[in-house]
């Protein structure tokens, strides 16, 4: 009764397989392997017939497309229904979670940067902790979407993750609640008269106006024209494409050139420029209709680290092609591929590396991320804190880069600067006019735009100054 059985399901399969055949036929591709599906087919049956337990069918053609996936680099996955629906929650700017951006690694998972403001990063969790455990669940070969799935829950509800810190001997436990992730994706200050900050914390559908908004902000609070801005993308995990352009077009002349994409199909074969139409929002509107027209000419320095990834990558590497902006800080993490979210018959979906980005000037940033122009360490880490940044290099079956870039460049590429110096100031009573308010603190949480205890941030300053200076002179 097994070999009709399997003779059967033998016979259904090929009949399946035939019709699959011809349905690749008929979009031109190459025929389906034969070969290797025989393979698939004999080791499916063996595992139904003599596996020590009875497995469902289902969790064995699922598991079998989500290795498919994830073995093809850390970025492609496959999505179960409830996973899709999060990833499009996660886009809208509000989701239940911990907050923490995350890569595959050797079937564990990394942590490329926790967002601002959430239960991950007030826990202390750093950019290159390894996460071994959640909750009792070894991590070790589970995909990236199915972390993710046991890291969200209800709000209030408690996980535990357990972590591996190469500063540490011992591995690390932190016990979180869980939140509604509201990401407010731009925040903005004016650190002295004339200089104005904005950070945004992850590009999302509302980025570009809501950065405007935080420009013109600035320059009411100022009075005037700024003679200077702080674009601040450090531990930036990216986000979305529409977003990225449109910060680009806010500081670039219209139609100028911010990204192109190279892949197979002609679908993933783009030139996406300065232009309304590349950023606008669904209703049509321009995201970017409050920005003060001074704006696209204000005099730009753009902070990066090796948490910058993706659309803050494209917004770098955009800003210093055409030469908009000096770029400070340390190289970004190199994260330069498509992922296309293609949706499913059963309501879930898969996330698809389809392409590599490109900057203006025709450079890959997969696997080699963006050098700054002025290099500046941050002054806040250890070197053994620097050492353990995991980049996107760093990932096991990461998308080469087709420049062969794929190792990160050499120091002697960028210019090294020194930690600032500030001039001493005149002594004055102490009125507590200087003291940092608790609403920035809450607006900003740990990275508090201080010039005074940040180093990359006092250099983009002085850098500012410097350039009013050369430009009084030249005029």
């Amino acid at each position: 009764m097994k070999k009709i059985a399997w003779l059967v399901a033998g016979a259904m399969a090929g009949g399946v397989l035939t019709l699959s055949m011809q349905a690749f036929a008929d979009k031109g591709e190459s025929p389906l392997p034969l070969s290797e599906l025989r393979t698939f087919a004999e080791v499916f049956g063996r595992i139904k017939q003599d596996y020590v337990d009875p497995v469902e069918d289902k969790k064995l053609i699922t598991a079998a497309i989500k290795g498919m996936l994830t073995g093809l680099d850390p970025h492609s996955d496959y999505m179960d229904p409830e996973a899709f629906k999060e990833l499009k929650e996660g886009t809208q700017g509000e989701f239940g979670g911990l907050g923490i951006e995350i890569g595959a690694e050797d079937g564990l998972v990394k942590v490329v940067s926790p967002i601002e403001d959430t239960p991950a990063q007030k826990a202390g969790i750093k950019s290159g902790d390894l996460i071994i455990k959640i909750d009792d669940t070894p991590v070790r070969g589970l995909s990236l979407t199915d972390a993710v799935k046991k890291m969200r829950g209800k709000p209030g509800t408690k996980v535990t993750l357990t972590i591996a810190r190469k500063t540490e001997t011992k591995p690390l436990v932190f016990t979180l609640a869980r939140a509604v992730i509201k990401t407010k994706s731009v925040k903005y200050k004016l650190l002295e008269p004339d200089f104005g900050y904005v950070r945004i914390t992850q590009f999302q559908e509302h980025t570009s106006e809501d950065l405007a908004a935080g420009v013109q902000a600035l320059y009411k609070e100022n009075k005037q024209a700024l003679k200077g801005l702080v674009l601040d993308l450090r531990d930036d995990p990216g986000g979305l494409l529409n977003g990225a352009v449109g910060v680009s077009a806010a500081f670039l002349a219209k139609n100028q050139l911010v990204v192109y994409t190279e892949g197979r199909t002609p679908d993933a074969k783009m030139r996406l420029t300065a232009n309304l139409q590349n950023y606008a929002r669904p209703n049509g509107s321009d995201p970017l209709a409050r920005l003060p027209v001074e704006a696209r000419n204000v005099p730009l320095v753009v902070l990066v680290n090796g948490g910058s990834a993706s659309a803050s990558e494209i917004v770098a590497g955009a800003l210093q092609d055409h030469k908009r902006a000096v770029l400070v800080g340390t190289q970004t993490f190199g994260k330069g591929s498509v992922q296309s979210i293609m949706p499913l018959g059963n309501a879930g979906g898969i996330k698809l590396t389809t392409a590599r980005y490109f900057t203006p000037n025709g450079r890959s940033i997969q696997a080699k991320g963006i050098v700054p122009d002025v290099v500046v360490e941050d002054g806040t880490l250890t070197a053994a804190e620097q050492a353990i940044r995991v980049r996107e290099a760093d990932l096991e079956n990461h998308l080469a880069n087709p420049n062969g870039e794929d190792k990160p460049a050499p120091k002697s590429n960028a210019k090294p600067a020194p930690a600032p110096q500030p001039a001493p100031a005149p002594a004055k009573p102490d009125d507590g006019k200087d003291k940092a308010k608790p609403e920035e603190k809450s607006q900003f949480g740990p990275r508090d735009p201080n010039p005074k205890n940040d180093n990359q941030l006092s250099q983009a300053l002085n850098i500012l100054k410097v350039q009013q200076i050369l430009q009084k002179k030249g005029s």
